[in-house]
């Protein structure tokens, strides 16, 4: 969910000017080369590691926000997860069946950001994380950081050019995890070929019906900029976003939603979705 400002962007914030960031943010254009699959595949890819990390650090506060434990992450722990990278890496990811390529490549972002994250950490945003130099980056979604059947991939490779193109499914929004409090949260275990359609579904309501997705208040609507920047993914159009919105919202929601007919405002919070130690730390 990088939604990264570009040097373009960046140069019209300096010159005091606005612009919509939904302009710049990275079209979904596929990689001709992440294409390939074997339909006929029952291979799987072991995610139990990932599983592990996410039940020792993954907490869920009294604001149904789930946040990380960055800071209590041991150093066996932290060798554990590049570990499980690595192990990815070298999957011939080629050989899947498209419901496990899926899996495997949401839970190799998602495992990437808490690596980068861990490395750096403490940081007050992933955003300060800079790894290119470039004057007017921020962030580190456009920087190599993997290397898939002798290819290096960005996260924003990951998530824009194979994802987001290749499945053409606007709920990857809310799986794939920026590290950020205004983000999705990470799904609670890892994604599988098996149980991808539920999770999607599950993340869908729970990020819609949560203030970070969509908020009414006074009869406006408040939403998410994800709805903004990926607009092309939810119908192209406000319209469109609101009917997704619609889709998977909860009665409670749902009623204040039918008589919204535009989103007011969009927002989004880029603080890192840090929970602190954990208590008697």
């Amino acid at each position: 969910m990088s939604a990264r400002i570009s040097v373009l962007a960046a140069a019209i914030a300096l010159a005091g000017c606005t612009t919509l960031e939904a302009q710049l943010a990275p079209a979904a254009e596929p990689l001709q080369r992440w294409q390939r699959h074997d339909a006929a595949s029952r291979q799987t890819v072991d995610h139990r590691a990932w599983g592990v990390f996410l039940q020792r650090y993954r907490v869920t506060g009294a604001d149904r926000m789930a946040r990380i434990r960055y800071a209590a992450v041991t150093a066996a722990d932290r060798a554990a997860l590049a570990q499980y990278v690595a192990r990815l890496e070298a999957v011939d990811v080629d050989r899947l069946a498209r419901p496990e390529q899926f899996a495997y490549w949401v839970n190799l972002y998602n495992a990437v950001t808490m690596r980068l994250v861990l490395e750096r950490y403490p940081v007050k945003s992933i955003r300060d994380i800079s790894l290119r130099g470039g004057l007017f980056e921020v962030g580190p979604w456009g920087a190599k950081l993997v290397t898939v059947k002798g290819e290096r991939l960005s996260l924003d490779d990951i998530e824009h050019r194979i994802l987001r193109p290749l499945w053409r499914d606007p709920r990857i929004h809310y799986v794939v995890n920026c590290a950020s409090v205004g983000c999705p949260d990470v799904p609670p275990a890892p994604l599988t070929g098996a149980n991808s359609e539920t999770v999607l579904d599950a993340a869908a309501r729970a990020y819609i019906n949560h203030r970070r997705g969509a908020e009414v208040r006074d009869g406006r609507l408040a939403a998410s900029s994800i709805y903004r920047w990926y607009r092309e993914d939810f119908g192209g159009s406000e319209a469109g976003v609101l009917a997704h919105l619609r889709r998977y919202a909860a009665p409670a929601l749902a009623a204040q939603l039918a008589g919204i007919s535009s989103v007011d405002r969009y927002r989004y919070d880029w603080a890192l979705n840090d929970a602190g130690p954990a208590p008697g730390q």
